[in-house]
């Protein structure tokens, strides 16, 4: 029985509201002109007119639970705005997080760079609860509803609930599927799902990693979280970010939804050392190095070989 019912509804409602309005700027905004001149204006009004609309939605139902959002009002604030209940509804994603009681995380618009291009982005909202992803949701507006028919229907939801499994709806249907990972086991034949930017993971450790995995199948490149929804209904078989520098430290907002979906779907996640994403100590992953997510028969050989690869 589900024991955050009450959360997943609201946490629907909220991405799919969100959604659609990151829709309605894509389409009013953005043109050829905009990504010619990188500006990057229409992203910057719909990222936090998204947030506004989640954060707005989630006071309602639960005006005692904080939030850790990517956006703070502040570039806002200086313009001579009246809006003072939008800026304030922005500025409720400024919890520093932590291992206690309840919060949610949120990522208005996941995939800055695919938003613009009209490619992959997502919004993704999670609750945290004692350190712990409970629920996930995940509107992905420009995601083909079947994998196999790119130019058919897009627009997909995907939820995921701690011990309820994990689902797949249109933004034009209520009706849900169950969905699951691929089930391969030889590694050989797995294929990567990993981000479009090489900024954003390291391509070239990857290439490395899949050679000594025996991997030889082209890698499926997309932008934003929509990468852990491919991976969760089996588009690919492995999520893999690997770290551009070290020092660097993963927001919990970019991988929360994410990972609870891999692990509801019959997947494992971890970092590259294969130790467990710890969602406690505030608005990073600053335990953790990296993202290696898999179904459960090829995770660790993957970890294997990261091992391998980095300590060479």
């Amino acid at each position: 029985m589900s024991v955050f019912a009450a959360e997943r509804t609201v946490a629907i409602n909220a991405v799919l509201r969100a959604s659609e309005v990151c829709q309605k700027v894509f389409k009013q905004l953005v043109s050829t002109e905009t990504i010619t001149k990188k500006d990057k204006t229409p992203v910057t009004i719909a990222d936090f007119s998204a947030q506004a609309v989640v954060n707005t939605i989630l006071y309602k139902s639960f005006p005692n639970d904080p939030i850790v959002g990517e956006e703070d009002s502040g570039d806002l604030r200086d313009e001579p705005l009246d809006e003072e209940k939008l800026l304030d509804a922005i500025d409720r994603g400024s919890y520093p997080g932590g291992s206690q009681g309840r919060m949610w995380t949120l990522d208005p618009i996941d995939g800055t760079k695919g938003f613009l291009r009209g490619e992959q982005f997502a919004v993704c909202l999670a609750l945290i609860v004692g350190g712990n992803v409970q629920l996930g949701v995940m509107g992905c507006p420009n995601l083909p509803v079947d994998f196999n028919a790119p130019e058919g229907e897009r627009g997909c939801l995907f939820i995921a609930e701690k011990g309820q499994g994990a689902f797949q709806r249109n933004f034009s249907s209520t009706e849900e599927t169950k969905i699951h990972v691929s089930d391969i086991s030889s590694v050989s034949e797995a294929s990567f799902c990993e981000s479009v930017e090489a900024a954003h993971s390291s391509h070239d450790d990857s290439a490395q990693i899949a050679s000594l995995l025996g991997m030889t199948k082209p890698s499926l490149r997309m932008d934003s979280q929509c990468k852990y929804c491919s991976v969760s209904r089996g588009d690919a078989d492995i999520y893999l970010r690997l770290p551009t520098r070290a020092d660097y430290e993963e927001n919990i907002w970019d991988h929360a939804s994410g990972s609870i979906l891999i692990q509801e779907t019959g997947g494992e996640i971890s970092d590259i050392n294969g130790k467990p994403l710890d969602w406690s100590l505030g608005r990073t992953l600053k335990a953790n190095k990296g993202i290696v997510a898999a179904n459960s028969k090829i995770h660790s050989k993957v970890i294997e070989a990261c091992n391998k690869h980095f300590n060479k």
